[in-house]
């Protein structure tokens, strides 16, 4: 049966101690560590951020401590999570893969995508990253697990690839990858040493 994004969804892995498999003071490091990424490499403030598969906007509020004035735009493919939160989030409807078409009139400091990739198809992934390789300025935290990783939480749909799989896919498109899930736009390719990007075999 294939998943259904609804309230029930998000209620299960989002808010039900029992089944949650990240606090809200997780999620606050996790979003400082990226923006700290992010700027460190841009070499200034960011100031726009695009989060697809952003479900009920999670990391919208610890992005806005940190950075009061910054340009939220999300992207969900959950129609509930639309008709709910669509307004008040900037929360638009759309799916991974269709980010191969879909542009704005900016490119975007950081462009944040997690637990998501691991639940879609081939096709669909190779599509979206095009266009995550075309929109990003600056860093973009792709949270992906693989056959390497002891994964908690949802596993209807989970797909287990290897690292270089991704890594692989990731490259066809620019993404140089940096460490912690991190990968620079191929417009900050100059400002990476060599061994500041992340390696791994296999």
């Amino acid at each position: 049966m294939p998943k259904t994004y609804d309230r029930d969804y998000f209620d299960k892995w989002y808010r039900d101690p029992q089944h949650a498999v990240s606090s809200p003071a997780e999620l606050k490091r996790k979003v400082a560590m990226v923006v700290a990424q992010a700027e460190y490499y841009l070499g200034r403030p960011i100031r726009n951020v695009l989060d697809v598969g952003c479900g009920e906007a999670t990391w919208r509020k610890p992005l806005r401590a940190l950075r009061p004035d910054v340009a939220y735009r999300g992207l969900d493919a959950s129609e509930y999570v639309v008709a709910r939160y669509g307004r008040s989030r900037n929360i638009g409807l759309a799916r991974f893969g269709q980010l191969e078409h879909l542009r704005f009139d900016t490119r975007f400091d950081l462009i944040v995508c997690t637990d998501v990739l691991h639940y879609l198809k081939p096709t669909e992934i190779r599509a979206g990253l095009q266009g995550i390789g075309e929109m990003l300025e600056g860093v973009a935290f792709l949270e992906v697990f693989t056959s390497r990783d002891d994964v908690a939480g949802d596993h209807h749909g989970f797909v287990s690839r290897a690292p270089a799989w991704y890594l692989r896919e990731f490259g066809r498109v620019g993404l140089l990858p940096c460490g912690s899930h991190c990968y620079l736009g191929p417009r900050l390719e100059r400002h990476i040493a060599a061994l500041e990007r992340a390696q791994l075999a296999g």
